[in-house]
């Protein structure tokens, strides 16, 4: 048996807000965008390269879950963004404006640090100990 997780939904104001954000200033691709019936859509981004996981961005419906943008996780990191080049990624990003909270810092995993996204989602942004070419 094979299994692998093919969405996390992330509620989201708007849809294309979300688009413009986690396309224009994280880099990820538009991997589906179509009509779900209603004001509905079904819009998945993905990091590129990535093969299986994908955020569907899910626009809040009901004040409960307006309520809960930007704190899905109750503060903290929520998800993990991995790289295979931690200081050009971390680069591309700030150059994008993107907020991060700390300056990176090295830990027994690998090189991390936390941004927040435009709802204020916090992230790591992360390259694992065994990709890091510094890596003994």
């Amino acid at each position: 048996m094979t299994q692998h997780l093919g969405s996390v939904a992330l509620l989201v104001r708007d849809y294309d807000e979300a688009i413009a954000f986690f396309t224009g200033r994280l880099g990820f691709d538009l991997v589906e965008d179509a009509p779900a019936g209603g004001e509905k859509r079904w819009v998945r981004v993905a990091p590129p390269g990535s093969r299986e996981t994908g955020l569907l961005l899910a626009r809040a419906a009901t004040p409960e879950q307006q309520a809960q943008v930007g704190r899905q996780s109750g503060g903290r990191v929520f998800l993990f963004l991995h790289t295979d080049d931690f200081r050009r990624d971390h680069a591309r990003l700030l150059a994008a404006g993107v907020e991060f909270e700390e300056a990176p810092r090295e830990e027994a995993y690998g090189t991390v640090a936390v941004f927040r996204d435009l709802y204020g989602n916090r992230w790591d942004l992360l390259q694992m100990a065994d990709t890091c070419p510094d890596a003994a």
